[in-house]
């Protein structure tokens, strides 16, 4: 049998479904004409219709259907599961308003509905025919033929297909969408003439379900709305599941499996984080209650088939939902968790006997005012695999958090570090630098990002040094243009560019960056004559709508921009820009353009971090703590080639215990003090002197993530940055290092890990023949 016709029928056979709550993909044109190596001709063809390229590019919509990180780690594995070959499917909800469009009106944040379907989606097909009911609510009867789930209310999920090619092996994997239909029945069963109107009016209760993206990044908030979105995406999924698992075709034969225990050795399911938890009671659902297995069958093939990558470890961030809102919504669901816990808590009991401490600590339910039911427990409980998304975060996972789980069931546990797809974020989003690579060592590092080691052979050498800085320089005229062109700012090109885009969050630290951008301000006013390096710091995200703090940081930064800009003491060398609607078009076009990457989060909270990577790759130098992704980095590229500073997980555990007072810091370090006193005294918001009091308060008396703990390690930190980037030559070399030192964090090689450690399949660089392929 050929290569070919074995993938062909590996294909068939064994697949990968990938369920998020959020799929964050961007743009899909320049992508997809990337993967298909059509970009020359499709530039030829508009170019002969008298249109441009680019101006077409710009009137796709972004898909904005994720909040931040988790979203575009999902979006990246999508392309790279199809370019190694993997039969893999994205599950998700096709939102009709994804993430919000960011306006910033005198400072503060303000949001928009963002219609992207408005015009429609070229992308998309609708597939009715795969139409599946949903049911809510009801009630549970127990029969002598089994369990029922009775006087249930029904929703349609109507399925949207958008294809995803991979690079440039002929192979299309598809992302499906679940949107949510009222049936033509719905609230319609008993009216009267005025009944009617308010019946049909009802419909859109059904169909609020894939309305809009909850807007929270790392922040759980129970709403049952919320938790309808979550049973709809896994209850539709499951039905398509194991009605493609059953129905499969062998060539030109097709047949029936009616042995639902081959599934794990067929189909696996990843969980991305929490979200779609339910997937464990709800296959547990259909394999006891429909399909008449024993239970014990049933967990086994459950367990099996599913895997659960945690993304956090902040307790905020971790959902709880309440048994209540579950005994409604869900009344099956809930009896079934009753029973995984009881089952789970009866081995925890042989095991420990006498232990009720660790009981309490492992129940799947919390006792509390409110019981709630744990799901990240439930996710460690119904699944092989747990992994983390970077080996620092792995390891918080198995010593702290989920330490009793790990305790007792350390095989299940992984690091998986999140990785970018290197054709969007290098080939797509920089193809300057793409192509001054490929000149050194070929094409083929797209496929095998290890091969940018590479890159060392050429690192002292003078005119790939000045290429590298050229592409860059390149990149900051055509950004520093977009700039003036979209947000009517004027900067120097020439300046360094020190950038910070990410969700807005306390943990993240934008703060401390503040901080550093008032004592440079400061500096620069007290000794106006000495040669400073000029720097346009560029801070970008959005904070979630009802996120207090994170909006008032929002405030700040564009309070203290105000003050700083207008400054003629200052003139050029300092300017602070917030980019407004940061999402994936915008980080397209401001990666490339970076100097610096600002990758501050408290040690510990950051589980891996994914923009570290794009901005490592596109040549910028990283300034960062030991967090996440930040510590894979130094090693790959030398630690020596990265600004670390500031505490270690350790050392912030150890913080913890003894007590942090932000006080002592404040009282004894003046450049802090007077940067602290500024923004109390109303220094940068003469209006309204006590506007900024909540953040004061919160740095001062409530901080969690211990800004001023590495305020002093961060400001000598960046006076490093300062005097290398007055040296360009060794600059540029850094950022060689830097570039060479990135062929871990493809998606690609994560992918492959996940295929063969957790899926139990083998990923493939063959490409298979198109059918006019001569091979």
């Amino acid at each position: 049998m050929s290569f070919v016709s074995f993938l062909k029928i590996f294909l068939l056979f064994y697949r990968v479904y990938y369920l998020s709550l959020e799929f964050y993909m961007g743009r899909t044109l320049q992508n997809t004409m990337v993967n298909l190596a059509l970009e020359n001709a499709c530039d030829e063809a508009t170019y002969q219709l008298g249109l441009d390229m680019e101006e077409l590019q710009d009137i796709e919509e972004d898909a904005g259907l994720g909040n931040g990180g988790l979203g575009r780690l999902a979006a990246c594995f999508l392309d790279s599961m199809a370019s190694l070959g993997l039969a893999a499917y994205g599950y998700g909800i096709r939102y009709e308003f994804g993430i919000f469009n960011q306006k910033i009106s005198d400072g503060w944040q303000v949001e928009e509905a963002d219609d992207w379907l408005r015009y429609g989606n070229p992308w998309e097909k609708a597939r009715p025919e795969y139409m599946r009911p949903v049911h809510f609510y009801g009630r549970v009867e127990h029969t002598a033929e089994g369990v029922k789930w009775v006087d249930t209310q029904v929703v349609l999920a109507l399925p949207y297909d958008t294809p995803v090619p991979g690079y440039r092996n002929n192979i299309v994997n598809t992302m499906r969408l679940w949107s949510a239909k009222a049936p033509c029945d719905f609230n319609l069963k008993d009216f009267n003439v005025g009944g009617y109107i308010q019946a049909v009016l009802d419909r859109n209760l059904a169909e609020n379900i894939s309305r809009v993206l909850y807007p929270n990044d790392n922040f759980f908030e129970g709403k049952e709305l919320r938790l309808k979105q979550e049973y709809f995406v896994v209850a539709a999924t499951l039905q398509d599941i194991i009605r493609r698992f059953k129905a499969s075709k062998f060539g030109s034969t097709e047949f029936v499996r009616l042995d639902l225990s081959t599934l794990p050795d067929k189909v696996a399911i990843q969980l991305n984080d929490t979200h779609p938890a339910l997937a464990i009671p709800e296959l547990m659902r259909i394999l006891v209650d429909i399909e008449k297995l024993s239970w014990e069958k049933a967990w086994d093939i459950v367990v099996r088939t599913c895997a659960y990558t945690n993304h956090t470890v902040l307790p905020e961030a971790l959902e709880r939902w309440p048994v209540d809102l579950f005994q409604n919504l869900l009344p099956r669901h809930l009896e079934i968790i009753y029973e995984i816990n009881r089952r789970h808590l009866e081995r925890i009991t042989k095991l420990y006997p006498g232990d009720v401490d660790r009981m309490r600590r492992m129940s799947l339910i919390e006792e509390g005012d409110v019981k709630k039911i744990n799901m990240a427990h439930l996710c460690i409980v119904g699944s092989h695999a747990v992994n983390g998304v970077a080996r620092i975060h792995s390891e918080i996972i198995k010593n702290t958090v989920f330490k009793d789980f790990y305790d007792l069931d350390p095989e299940k546990f992984q690091n998986k570090t999140n990785g970018i797809t290197p054709r969007r974020w290098l080939v797509m989003c920089n193809p300057g630098l793409a192509e001054v690579i490929a000149e050194r060592i070929g094409e083929d590092y797209i496929r095998d990002l290890d091969q940018l080691k590479k890159l060392l052979d050429f690192v002292d050498d003078d005119v790939f040094i000045q290429d590298v800085a050229k592409v860059k320089q390149e990149n900051k005229m055509k950004f520093a243009a977009y700039l003036e062109e979209h947000y009517k700012v004027k900067i120097n090109p020439r300046s360094m560019f020190d950038v910070q885009v990410k969700r807005i969050h306390e943990y993240k630290r934008q703060l401390l960056n503040c901080l550093h951008i008032i004592t440079l301000y400061n500096r620069i006013r007290k000794e106006p004559s000495k040669s400073w390096t000029p720097r346009t710091i560029m801070i970008g995200g959005k904070a979630a709508p009802g996120y207090h703090t994170a909006k008032m940081i929002i405030k700040l930064i564009t309070s203290i921009g105000d003050i700083v800009n207008n400054d003629p003491v200052v003139g050029e060398r300092l300017k602070v820009i917030f980019l407004e609607n940061y999402r994936v078009t915008l980080a397209e076009k401001v990666i490339p353009a970076a100097d610096l990457s600002e990758q501050i989060s408290t040690a510990g909270t950051e589980a891996s971090g994914t923009g570290n990577m794009k901005f490592m790759l596109n040549g910028a130098l990283t300034i960062g703590t030991m967090d996440g992704a930040n510590v894979e980095m130094a090693e790959e590229a030398g630690e020596e080639n990265l600004f670390i500073f500031g505490m270690r997980v350790d050392d912030v555990e150890a913080m913890d215990k003894k007590g942090y007072d932000a006080v002592s810091y404040y009282n004894r370090i003046p450049e802090l003090k007077q940067a602290m006193d500024q923004i109390s005294g109303g220094f940068f918001s003469p209006a309204q002197p006590d506007l900024f009091k909540d953040l004061i308060n919160m740095l001062m008396h409530h901080d969690r993530f211990k800004v001023f703990a590495d305020y002093e390690d961060y400001i000598k930190c960046q006076e490093k940055v300062s005097a290398l980037y007055k040296n360009p030559k060794e600059w540029t070399k850094m950022v060689i290092h830097n570039i060479a030192g990135c062929g871990k964090f493809s998606s690609d090689r994560t992918i492959s890990q996940y295929a063969r450690e957790i899926w139990g399949m083998e990923p493939t660089l063959e490409k298979i023949a198109a059918p006019d392929d001569p091979r």
